[in-house]
């Protein structure tokens, strides 16, 4: 099970897919990077260090997954897509995870662009799709809220699992003997485990901010309920 963690170790994947995931990744956060700056005002900036640092502060805090016999912690995908927005928030997750791996060795750094792939990319695309989908059916209410925090970071984590699956199906180091399925399968089953303990701490944290400062929700700035456009008269006084 210690092989399944998110945080891939090096030898997982070998060399060369490891490093057309890392081009990817590098091509991905250049573009985040361009896009993220439009983005960026005085409210933006500084909530994009307290989100890096909260992430980077409650992934070190794990929780067991006893089905499983492996502990889990948030990925922060989500949360980084409802407060900071997709592009800022994929780097923020990004810059998490570069730290873990060079100061504590949470992954391998030869592995980096495959997990950035998968947690900073994939999870936080995942959430933010999903959050803009909820947003616009649920009302605007702190339940309605914090079903969509929920419900985004808990499909986030498994999304981000699946492209381990598919990164190991391009070059996974150990014959599985055909049992992708079996892998995949047992990924999502472990991750959606761990995903609701990520909802739960998503839901409340994006709850909380919400009630002391909205305008500090990117999400609830960004995806405006549509307004229908107003009645036109018609000419000739029509009755």
């Amino acid at each position: 099970m210690e092989t399944l963690a998110m945080h891939i170790s090096n030898g997982i994947i070998d060399g060369p897919v490891a490093a057309v995931f890392a081009a990817l990744a590098l091509a991905v956060l250049t573009f985040c990077v361009l896009r993220g700056r439009r983005d960026l005002d005085d409210r933006l900036a500084p909530m994009a260090g307290l989100v890096a640092a909260f992430i980077f502060a409650v992934q070190m805090l794990n929780f067991p997954i006893f089905t499983a016999g492996v502990s889990g912690h948030l990925l922060g995908g989500a949360l980084a897509a409802m407060l900071v927005g997709p592009w800022v928030g994929a780097l923020c997750v990004a810059v998490v995870l570069v730290v873990q791996a060079l100061v504590f060795g949470d992954g391998g750094v030869a592995m980096l662009g495959l997990n950035i792939t998968n947690m900073a990319i994939l999870g936080t695309a995942a959430a933010y799709l999903l959050i803009a989908l909820l947003l616009r059916l649920l009302p605007r209410t702190s339940a309605g809220l914090a079903v969509t925090a929920f419900v985004s970071a808990l499909v986030s984590v498994v999304v981000a699992s699946q492209g381990f699956v598919l990164q190991y199906w391009l070059g996974g180091t150990t014959d599985l003997g055909g049992n992708l399925t079996g892998l995949a399968g047992t990924m999502a089953g472990v991750h959606l485990l761990i995903g609701i303990g990520e909802g739960l701490i998503t839901a409340t944290t994006v709850v909380t901010v919400a009630k002391v400062r909205p305008d500090l929700v990117y999400a609830l700035r960004a995806l405006k309920p549509a307004v229908p456009a107003p009645a036109v008269p018609v000419a000739g006084g029509a009755r």
